[in-house]
């Protein structure tokens, strides 16, 4: 027969608990740093695609009016309850058939860097 030992180890020692949660609190501090880059790239993703649509509305009434302004033109709007600001400035072209336009969108809160740059071309009647 086999006899047991009285003072057998059941269970963790403190070592083993210590070296878990150390494992543990690395898993989750990169797990916590995934998620906040995450977040932050959905909120830069939002920004620029409400911008891409300001510049989209700009344009269009560009387009649809067919006069495209001789010098720099710039005004706000409001999308998705934020302000925006653009502005179109006329691009030379070589022909006289085309008048190419191009649109800056900012934030109303950083007008010195624009979310998105769009030029389009305006056939002249």
């Amino acid at each position: 027969m086999m006899l047991m030992r009285a003072n057998s180890q059941q269970g963790m020692t403190l070592l083993e608990v210590l070296v878990a949660v150390a494992i543990f609190a690395v898993a989750a501090l990169s797990v916590m740093k995934a998620t906040g880059q995450h977040t932050r790239s959905l909120s830069r993703l939002e920004q620029k695609t409400l911008a891409a649509m300001v510049a989209d509305n700009q344009l269009a009434e560009v387009v649809l009016s067919a006069k495209v302004p001789d010098k720099a033109t710039q005004g706000s709007t409001d999308m998705a309850g934020q302000q925006w600001q653009w502005q179109l400035v006329p691009v030379a072209t070589e022909t006289g058939q085309l008048r190419a336009v191009e649109l800056s969108v900012a934030a109303a809160a950083e007008t010195d860097n624009p979310l998105v740059t769009v030029r389009t071309y305006v056939a002249t009647r």
